[in-house]
């Protein structure tokens, strides 16, 4: 029963070279030998050619000097580097044929690039921003946004505002009320920075230099395409433009004119949602507010409308004409 133990404790290849094991080769080195029963729970003693059977003596082992044996476990090793090197040449040459082809012709830009979890899409864009010459556009959709993503964003922005880049950012309505928001203008430095909001926005867009652009492709913020198309770059530029150009600077105050039903501008774009049958969370979403807000205006605009149910809520939106007047609220695209 303890040769099982010991065999399970020393369990390990007969190619490494157990703790055990090197404990036994630095003793034979001091002794110039060492019992063969010592060593019988180390065979890589053996199979490394550490040791090797004493001439003189069966019951004995002697050690083999730490050089030579090096060189003999080397051997392979080096004779594997140089296979190695020998396939990098063969494959260099095959495809030299290929590099000459290309480098006779411009280089190829991927129109669309996908790009797969944040930390490779923030590299991409770290670099992109980086090389940004003339201007950068951003749309983000939402309310506030927290301290760790404003610094991250500040530290992209700040470079770019020094060496004289146009930055115009586009955030909705409900981000007016984030300090966080305010105090990113503040340490970014007057000049150079423009924001302005909207109460709605489609998803997130960056726009580097008018030459390559940035969307999400999914929900969950980990996949996100990189477009270089000069079309598809040209066209979302517009978007932003029709965007901004609707957008109030966020120096002006929102306007607060109500309808004569005592509805507000934001109560009204509920309004709109509901009737489209969006539920509370995609309201919540679009208007860039928390749920508990968007059902806080939902339950004054039942209130204002005399509902007492969703049902009715709706009917009564309808009936209202709410959604058909005119009183100068911004337009999206």
């Amino acid at each position: 029963m303890q040769t099982h133990r010991d065999e399970a404790v020393h369990s390990h290849g007969h190619r490494e070279l157990c703790g055990d094991g090197a404990r036994l080769y630095a003793s034979a080195l001091r002794t110039g030998r060492i019992a063969r029963s010592e060593v019988r729970h180390a065979p890589c003693l053996i199979d490394l050619a550490l040791l090797h059977p004493d001439p003189d003596d069966a019951d004995w082992l002697r050690p083999a000097p730490p050089t030579a044996v090096l060189a003999q476990l080397l051997l392979p090793l080096e004779q594997e580097i140089q296979d190695r090197r020998r396939q990098a040449v063969e494959l260099s040459a095959a495809f030299e044929p290929f590099m000459e082809i290309t480098a006779q012709d411009p280089p190829t830009t991927h129109a669309i690039t996908v790009l797969e979890g944040y930390s490779r899409i923030d590299a991409s864009l770290s670099r992109a921003t980086a090389d940004c010459s003339q201007e950068l556009l951003t749309l983000q959709p939402g309310g506030g946004r927290s301290p760790g993503i404003l610094s991250q964003a500040l530290t992209r922005v700040r470079p770019l505002l020094d060496r004289g880049v146009r930055v115009r950012t586009l955030y909705q309505h409900t981000a007016r009320h984030s300090q966080g928001i305010q105090a990113y203008l503040e340490q970014a430095g007057p000049g150079g920075m423009e924001i302005r909001t909207l109460e709605q926005l489609i998803d997130r867009l960056i726009i580097i230099d008018r030459k390559v652009a940035y969307i999400p492709a999914g929900h969950d913020s980990q996949v996100a395409l990189q477009l270089r198309h000069p079309g598809l770059v040209s066209y979302l530029t517009s978007v932003f433009e029709q965007f901004w150009h609707s957008a109030l600077p966020l120096g002006e105050h929102l306007p607060t004119d109500r309808t004569p039903e005592g509805v507000t501008g934001v109560q009204r774009s509920i309004a709109q949602l509901l009737v489209e049958g969006h539920v509370d969370e995609a309201i919540a979403r679009r208007l860039g507010m928390s749920v508990r807000t968007c059902r806080g205006h939902i339950a004054r605009l039942a209130t204002t409308l005399g509902s007492n149910s969703r049902t009715q809520l709706g009917f009564l939106i309808a009936q209202s004409g709410i959604l058909e007047q005119d009183h100068g609220a911004p337009e999206g695209i």
